[in-house]
């Protein structure tokens, strides 16, 4: 397919009604796919792009760079003063943003954004959108003052694809910046997702930092904890001992936080989350709630 690359940007460009004229956009590549692509997309629409992570060489994809490790970015912005940055990882179907104070702007409030311009179009199906059981607390209080209907899926593309196919909803995502915009594409695309964040900042006359800032960010913890099988995982994870101490916590986080524990689908752990409104909470409520799953670990290996 000699025209690939021209067939691909011609149809992401058609995905949106207004150009990028004058926008000042830095871009990391990932050294992968979207090294091909990025430049060429985001110029012929009229951004000035300042390039980054875009020489792959066979070995350097994602090594230190792109949506994993954007701190490259975070500076390169404030550096050149640009309005906002993209990173996308080293196959190029996921997205994070940066404001143009480089500060990061991930997929819950890229999601967020795309929800409300949509719903103001008269696009949002079904009043809402998928995200998955990781998405930030701050994504729920959102929904809810903005009347927005909200559905959590397990973590994993398919899994959200599913239920937005199920719902009849035309959005969904992770927090990772992984978004199917299902009008467009049946699976993500960063690229994609970038230019409808952009189309719409273009058009609002407010600066990222503006966008992505109605959507609170409520800090969140995530550790993983070893066990021995999946018997272990599901006897730990149905304790009524367990169960007693997640409810002592949720009270202490008095419906400003939110506690997750699952069994991770593809590694011998349980995966502990908390979110509350301080640091220091959720880091109190996290090494809580590993404690425990570690004492119960050991009694059942007794």
């Amino acid at each position: 397919a000699e025209n690939a690359v021209k067939d691909y940007i011609d149809h992401i460009k058609a995905t949106v009604p207004f150009a990028l004229d004058g926008m000042r956009i830095a871009l990391d590549c990932a050294n992968g796919s979207a090294s091909r692509t990025a430049e060429r997309l985001f110029t012929e629409l009229g951004a000035q792009v300042y390039m980054l992570s875009d020489q792959p060489n066979g070995v350097n994809i994602n090594d230190n760079c792109g949506s994993t490790h954007p701190q490259q970015l975070c500076m390169l912005v404030s550096e050149l003063g640009a309005d906002v940055g993209l990173a996308f990882d080293g196959d190029a179907d996921r997205c994070l943003a940066v404001d143009e104070k480089g500060k990061e702007i991930d997929g819950d409030q890229i999601m967020a954004v795309c929800a409300e311009y949509l719903t103001a179009q008269g696009k949002l199906r079904s009043e809402g959108f998928v995200a998955t059981v990781m998405s930030n607390l701050g994504l729920h209080k959102f929904c809810e003052e903005n009347h927005l209907k909200l559905l959590c899926a397990a973590v994993g593309d398919r899994n959200v694809l599913e239920l937005m196919q199920k719902e009849s909803m035309v959005l969904g995502g992770e927090q990772s910046g992984h978004i199917i915009f299902l009008e467009h594409m049946t699976t993500g695309d960063g690229q994609l997702a970038a230019l409808q964040f952009l189309s719409i900042l273009g058009q609002s006359g407010k600066k990222a930092s503006e966008l992505a800032g109605q959507i609170t960010h409520y800090p969140q913890l995530l550790q993983n904890v070893k066990v021995g099988s999946n018997e272990e995982k599901t006897a730990i994870l149905n304790s009524a001992e367990l169960a007693a101490i997640v409810a002592r916590e949720e009270e202490k986080l008095a419906g400003h936080g939110r506690i997750l524990l699952r069994a991770s689908g593809t590694e011998p752990l349980i995966r502990v989350m908390a979110e509350a409104d301080t640091q220091d909470l959720a880091e109190l409520v996290v090494k809580t709630l590993v404690q425990a799953v570690e004492n119960i670990q050991k009694i059942l290996n007794k």
